[in-house]
């Protein structure tokens, strides 16, 4: 049976071919390249609110906190869904960047849902799905994403590079996710600025976060550092502070928390 990554990434070819049918690749980059365009000519200091690799350099744990409906582990982890006013409550408590859901099929996810909390909020977005086509990148731009995450395990060499040199030419950050040893030194050859680890192996779902321990320790120190899934407590986050880790991004923990802020300074061991 092929692994749930694999289906995912099957899924997203054929959503992508479909998109292209209403909007064609080269409408695609003529919006992506407007976007990138008004984002090279706003203030200097506009352009560094919404860096997402500035907001993760900054001193202390950055925390990226999720905006999501529901998962292939879990299922629906958020019958109620107001994705806009979760945004604005982990912008107000404090959070370096947003990572939102735009895939539908497993995640229930959605573009508009990006494109209006990037147009709502004042940090930096990251467009959170599973990249297979450089016309995502474009799309990305076009709803205002800051950032893409790019999975080792579904891209070659090849496409790491191009997506994230793309991505950077755009004026948005790319996020470069690993798994295991091989696809950490992949991340790191491609150049990325901003090396992520999973702590969730997505083919049995179980969660270890010394994965993140051990390749922090394998991770220059000019990249960016970022623990991905299964944090849950302060405990998870002592641990990953000692490593030298340098952003975490947060989930599932946070969008079934009734009250986001008080969890999110909870895991945190105080406000952010």
């Amino acid at each position: 049976m092929k692994d749930i990554l694999e289906k995912i990434a099957e899924s997203t070819r054929e959503r992508v071919a479909d998109e292209k049918k209403k909007v064609s690749l080269q409408e695609m980059r003529r919006r992506a390249e407007a976007c990138a365009e008004a984002r090279r000519e706003a203030p200097a200091a506009e352009r560094e609110k919404r860096s997402f690799l500035h907001a993760l350099q900054q001193p202390g744990l950055s925390y990226i906190c999720e905006v999501k409906k529901a998962s292939p582990s879990k299922g629906l982890i958020a019958p109620d869904f107001p994705y806009l006013t979760i945004a604005k409550d982990y912008e107000q408590a404090g959070a370096a960047a947003i990572s939102c859901l735009t895939e539908p099929f497993y995640f229930q996810g959605a573009d508009r849902y990006l494109e209006e909390i990037a147009g709502e909020v004042a940090i930096p977005v990251l467009r959170k799905d599973f990249v297979v086509d450089e016309y995502m990148i474009y799309g990305a731009s076009a709803l205002g994403a800051s950032a893409v995450l790019l999975l080792c395990n579904i891209l070659d060499d090849s496409q790491l590079k191009a997506y994230r040199e793309l991505a950077e030419e755009l004026g948005m950050d790319a996020l470069v996710e690993a798994y295991d040893g091989a696809e950490h030194e992949r991340a790191l050859r491609s150049g990325a600025k901003i090396v992520g680890v999973n702590n969730r192996d997505l083919r049995t779902f179980e969660v270890d976060t010394g994965r993140s321990v051990a390749f922090r320790k394998e991770t220059p120190a000019d990249v960016v550092f970022v623990s991905e899934s299964g944090i849950r407590d302060e405990a998870d986050i002592a641990k990953l502070k000692e490593a030298g880790v340098d952003a975490v991004l947060i989930g599932e923990t946070l969008m079934r928390a009734p009250d986001k802020a008080a969890e999110l300074a909870k895991i945190n061991g105080g406000p952010l």
